[in-house]
């Protein structure tokens, strides 16, 4: 293109620019200006508004004003659990369930066949009064099925039939050979310890012995209840009043046939004056109504069960390894007292290591447990050394990288285990035949069905066949 043609044309362009720019500075001016993608928010905008700026309320609305973090005044959020609510509804236990089937083929329990060797591969019932005595001692477990059932009832299995067994020979023992059984209870988890504790307090309760039992060593232990040392007692060993107050209410409660027909035969010396004629269930629930006096009118109960011609006694206890270390209490010099310094601990531990025997003859019961466990190498490795020289093996060796418990080791040198193992087949047949009479299992139990849920339990271990035959049903 000719240079004439170029100049020509932009005078041109220029000319027309000059003409429009009256119009495109009043555009300017009054409108807002806008991102070159986007026109849609600068065109609807208002202009007069201003940040955080908010027009009132008209006359005659109403409007919610609610502080965050705050509750409006006046304004009740709910009921606040009272002390103590939240752990009565965590141990609460449930027994009975409407819902389930009742078993019409279901038989009971009784004096006469409660140890008898037909009894094992059974389900069978509890008596009404059994079941409230195994309530008073708080021998039943949340983690237990009872409440998928019409009325408690328990399995004869192996196990049951060897206590029931020990419990005949202490009874059959002459009057000068009386015996003191010593026992712990070991296996797997959830293979049914605290059930077969439950099952021997069971017995002794239908064969009128007078039961002892400490539901939980970890309660002992844990610094939930107030302590105090024990006058002029060298090591020092300490009380625990409101423990030991609630101990002699359970045994009252539970033993209250027994008990009230036993009358006081010595003349004890005690901090509150007995009655005259009084009997064992007076004393002790004068030490469950005076806490301060507790342990001086234990002793004094103690004293009169091991008296000639008494009946025989069971001492059981629920989580044994939560005895074998130091507890959670602090002495008047900041150090962690041991288990054993506890005076209910060292009762029980004077009688599990055969120190201490029990006159009239009778069973020491202790359970461990792998739910919930403190470590205790020097338990551990007694109880493996017991169980090794019971059932066969090699006799392990002592770590000598571990930290030796000397008192742990001379309670648990003599000791003999028990140990609880998964239920045969037979046994699970009969109580998969029990939970389908009961309506929790739909399906047909033949032989496929009884070994797919023994092969899928870990070979028959009790927890775990409930579980998957009811808990996880699809």
């Amino acid at each position: 293109m000719p240079s004439s043609t170029c100049l020509r044309r932009f005078s041109q362009l220029s000319l027309d620019n000059a003409s429009y720019a009256p119009i495109a500075s009043r555009n300017l001016l009054t409108t807002p200006q806008a991102s070159c993608f986007s026109t849609s928010r600068a065109r609807y905008a208002n202009p007069t508004a201003r940040k955080g700026m908010v027009a009132p309320p008209k006359r005659g609305t109403k409007t919610l004003n609610v502080k965050k973090g705050k509750s409006a005044p006046g304004r009740d959020t709910g009921k606040r659990p009272a002390p103590g609510e939240r752990k009565a509804m965590r141990k609460r236990i449930v027994l009975s369930n409407i819902n389930a089937l009742e078993v019409r083929t279901l038989k009971d329990l009784d004096k006469a066949n409660v140890l008898s060797k037909n009894n094992e591969g059974q389900v069978l019932g509890l008596p009404n009064e059994v079941v409230d005595a195994l309530r008073a001692v708080e021998a039943f477990k949340t983690t237990q099925g009872w409440s998928l059932f019409r009325r408690p009832a328990t399995l004869y299995r192996k196990e049951t039939t060897e206590v029931a067994e020990l419990i005949k020979q202490v009874e059959e023992a002459g009057e000068g050979q009386k015996k003191t059984i010593r026992r712990v209870l070991i296996g797997d988890r959830m293979s049914g310890k605290s059930t077969l504790l439950l099952q021997a307090l069971m017995m002794a309760f239908m064969r009128d012995w007078v039961v002892v039992n400490l539901p939980d060593a970890k309660d002992i232990v844990i610094a939930h209840t107030e302590y105090a040392p024990l006058p002029n007692s060298n090591p020092t060993q300490y009380t625990q009043d409101a423990y030991t107050a609630a101990l002699l209410s359970q045994i009252s409660k539970a033993n209250e046939a027994v008990l009230q027909n036993l009358p006081v035969i010595t003349n004890p010396t005690l901090p509150i004056a007995l009655p005259s004629k009084s009997n064992l269930k007076q004393l002790a629930d004068i030490g469950a109504a005076n806490p301060e006096a507790s342990w001086p009118i234990f002793n004094a109960l103690w004293a009169e069960l091991t008296k000639p011609g008494r009946p025989p006694l069971i001492l059981a206890i629920d989580n044994l390894s939560h005895i074998m270390r130091h507890s959670a209490y602090l002495s008047a010099d900041v150090k962690p007292i041991h288990a054993f310094d506890l005076t209910l601990i060292s009762h029980f531990i004077s009688h599990l290591s055969g120190q201490t025997s029990l006159p009239n003859g009778g069973l020491v019961l202790a359970a461990t447990t792998n739910s919930n466990s403190p470590s205790s190498p020097a338990m551990e490795f007694s109880l493996e050394v017991a169980e090794k020289k019971r059932y066969g093996g090699e006799v392990p060796r002592w770590n000598p990288y571990k930290h030796v418990d000397e008192r742990v080791t001379s309670v648990l040198r003599d000791v003999e285990v028990l140990k609880v193992g998964g239920l045969s087949k037979e046994e699970a047949r009969c109580l998969l035949e029990y939970y389908a009479a009961s309506g929790m299992v739909r399906g047909r139990v033949d032989e496929g069905y009884v070994g797919e849920k023994w092969s899928l339990a870990g070979m028959g271990n009790c927890g775990e066949l409930e579980r998957v035959a009811i808990r996880m049903r699809v």
